[in-house]
Formats: C-alpha cells, sequence, structure tokens
C-alpha cells in the first residue's frame, strides 16, 4: 500500500523543480496527479504546455496515474479547472499543493506595477484560485489538504518586495484556511523550502540548499492520514532539515489609562522596545563577507 493509495492531489507549477518532484512524490506514493504548469519562464513569459505532459508522461511511464492541466493559476477559471479535472478524470480532490511562481526582481525604489502584478498574481492569487476552487468540495466531503509554498522570504527581502508581499501573503492566507476550514475537517500548511530550483538560482549569498526531491516528503506526508491533526503550520524544509516556525503572539506591552502621547510613548518606549529584524543581521553579515572576502554562513 502507498502511502497516498486512492488520493486525487493536484500540484501546480508542477513542470520543474520542486512542483515537479512533489508530483513524482505523490504519484510514486500511489496518488492520482493532476500536473498543472502554465508553462512559463522564471519571468512569467512565453507558456508552453509541454513541461506539464512530460512529467505526466515520466509518471505514467513509472505506472502512475497524471494528467496535465496547462491552464493558468492567476485566473479563477484556472484554479476552477484544476480542481475540476481532478473530480472529472478520478472522481475527487483530495489534496491541492500550489507550488507555481514567477520572479521579477527589482529594488523597491525602482519596482514598476508591471513589475509588481504578475508577481502578486502568480503566487498569491494563484494561491487562492486553487484554495477556493478546492474548498466546497473538501468541506462537502469533511478531508481535504491544502498546502501553499512560502519561502523566508516573507521575514523580508531587499529586492524582491513583490516575492516577499506575496509569500507573506500566501502564510496568512493559508492560515486563515487552517482556522476557516478546521471543523470540516480540512488542513491548510505552508512549506517554505531551501532547495536548488530557477528562482533560487539568484540567491546572492551562500545558503545551503538541499534538492528539490528533499522538499518532497514533507509535502507528501502532510497529504496523507497521519497529519490529519497538523493544520496552519509553516514548515522548513532543507536537505535533511525540518523545521517549523513560531505562530505570530504579542511579546511585550506597555499600558495606561486613556489614550497616549506621542512624549509618554517617547518616554517609556524602551519599556516596549522593538525585535531585531533577522534579515538585518543578515545584511551586515553580508557585508562584513564582502569587505573580507568570505561568504557568510547560513
Amino acid at each position: 500500500m502507498g502511502y497516498l493509495d486512492g488520493k486525487t492531489i493536484a500540484v501546480t507549477g508542477a513542470g520543474r523543480g520542486i512542483g515537479r518532484a512533489v508530483a513524482l512524490a505523490c504519484a510514486a506514493s500511489g496518488a492520482n496527479v493532476v500536473v498543472n504548469d502554465f508553462g512559463v519562464s522564471i519571468d512569467g513569459n512565453d507558456p508552453s504546455s509541454e513541461i506539464a505532459n512530460e512529467v505526466v508522461a515520466e509518471i505514467r511511464s513509472a505506472g502512475g496515474k497524471a494528467v496535465a492541466v496547462a491552464d493558468s493559476v492567476t485566473t479563477m477559471e484556472g484554479g476552477e479547472r484544476i480542481v475540476q479535472t481532478a473530480i472529472d478524470t478520478y472522481g475527487s480532490i483530495d489534496g491541492v499543493v500550489c507550488v507555481a511562481g514567477i520572479l521579477r526582481e527589482r529594488m523597491l525604489f525602482n519596482m514598476s506595477e508591471a513589475e509588481w502584478d504578475p508577481v502578486i498574481e502568480t503566487h498569491l492569487k494563484g494561491t487562492f484560485t486553487v484554495f477556493r476552487a478546492a474548498a466546497p468540495h473538501m468541506r462537502a466531503q469533511k478531508s481535504g489538504t491544502m498546502i501553499g509554498f512560502t519561502s523566508g522570504a516573507f521575514a523580508g527581502s531587499v529586492a524582491q518586495a513583490n516575492y516577499s508581499a506575496a509569500k507573506g501573503g500566501i502564510v496568512s492566507l493559508t492560515r486563515s484556511a487552517a482556522v476557516g476550514m478546521h471543523k470540516y475537517g480540512v488542513t491548510a500548511n505552508v512549506i517554505a523550502p531551501v532547495a536548488k530550483s530557477r528562482m533560487s538560482g539568484n540567491v546572492p549569498f551562500g545558503i545551503e540548499m538541499g534538492e528539490p526531491e528533499d522538499v518532497a516528503p514533507m509535502v507528501v506526508f502532510l497529504l496523507g492520514d497521519a497529519a490529519r491533526s497538523v493544520t496552519g503550520q509553516v514548515f522548513t524544509a532543507n536537505g535533511g532539515k525540518l523545521a517549523v516556525w513560531n505562530q505570530p503572539v504579542e511579546v511585550r506591552e506597555i499600558i495606561k489609562d486613556g489614550r497616549w502621547t506621542p512624549e509618554e510613548i517617547a518616554e517609556r518606549f524602551d519599556e516596549l522596545g522593538q525585535e531585531r529584524m533577522g534579515m538585518l543581521d543578515r545584511l551586515e553579515a553580508m557585508a562584513q563577507a564582502a569587505a573580507s572576502g568570505d561568504k557568510p554562513n547560513e
């Protein structure tokens, strides 16, 4: 018996990299797989359906079951077709895994609307369209799994404000899905992978990265019956390392009767303080490494 026997899983961005690794792993674990990829270049241009068909052929040649959908996730119709194809072909939709994404890097002060909109549309809206299409079916069957893909960049990025904003939105969207769908038996989680891919190729400093295939087992685990109580979480997968992120909580507070004045806040701000951004520490390490000719450690 395979870990996902009898389940139907739709994977977006499944033509290359992490999405492809996830689709292959799901099929190898016994799932019926809907392979979605619009087949665009890294910046979202030049669509082609060939790569989705190639992954389907690879799965079928290994004895698995798969069907291709080359629609874009950026439209409601595209998200609906992905889910409906699963239902029409295999009779159900048990899991959706939203990996599809593009990059258009630019410093914030130079970023154009044409560089902002497609990245938000592909990552954040593209996760919503598939989650939204799957939600009524999962609610009716009282089971299902939604998996979004974020990045450590959701904590901040120097030259990827669009990407970082989209990835942060995916975390909040998925947490909202977790609480909104909980009473229907549906789980929702996020993966923050650290793996070699087209989009990680431009990372400007020496982070140790695993392979796309290292990310897939955690996704398959979350799709399976052993993870029915796991929801609302953000997990990192990097090589042999798995990690869970903290949940947002208030850290400190200062209280007075009535409304604060700016002067009062200034007088007591040290009691409230701030939480240091880890990215600022990384930037300082990068600057020091550049000055010395060394590479910063992860």
